[in-house]
């Protein structure tokens, strides 16, 4: 269903709010590069963001305005009806595409979230949103999936070696 406002369309979704795969930080840190992680089921925004902005509401007031990329996303609805007001919407191919802004009215809050992409494992999904999510990380969203999928130095080294072959630290 459609609703014309001001000659644009606001999208609102007839599907009940999902609960969203979210994990966010206890508390806000000022050393700290990201709030949480989120792992959306789908990219199709009006399915999934409707449920996340409530959750961020929750805890930051209400959201005013999501940034996105705009190359992860079925369709770039500009305005979303969610719990009885417009969120404004903006797509830009510049910003981090495992990146999403949330800017609350509340004294301007933002809330950035790792955005976790809808098929990835659950085990790799669930190890980058706590990444994500821990006081203080300093990751930035584009490497954390990288960083969570790639076994630490010591891993490495526990590994069985071919024989024949050395060491290169050797």
């Amino acid at each position: 269903m459609t609703l014309t406002a001001t000659g644009r369309r606001t999208v609102f979704s007839l599907a009940a709010p999902s609960t969203p795969r979210l994990q966010l930080q206890p508390a806000s840190s000022a050393y700290t590069l990201l709030d949480g992680g989120w792992w959306p089921r789908s990219t199709d925004p009006v399915a999934e963001l409707q449920g996340l902005v409530l959750a961020i509401d929750a805890l930051h007031g209400p959201v005013k305005r999501l940034m996105l990329n705009r190359l992860d996303w079925d369709s770039h609805p500009r305005r979303l009806g969610i719990a009885g007001r417009v969120v404004r919407v903006g797509y830009f191919s510049s910003h981090p595409t495992s990146l999403l802004t949330a800017l609350s009215g509340r004294s301007g809050d933002r809330v950035d979230l790792l955005i976790v992409p809808p098929g990835t494992d659950r085990g790799v999904a669930t190890a980058a949103m706590a990444l994500a999510a821990t006081p203080g990380n300093q990751i930035h969203a584009d490497h954390i999936l990288q960083t969570v999928r790639t076994p630490p130095l010591s891993a490495i080294d526990d590994l069985p070696r071919t024989p024949g072959r050395a060491r290169e630290d050797a």
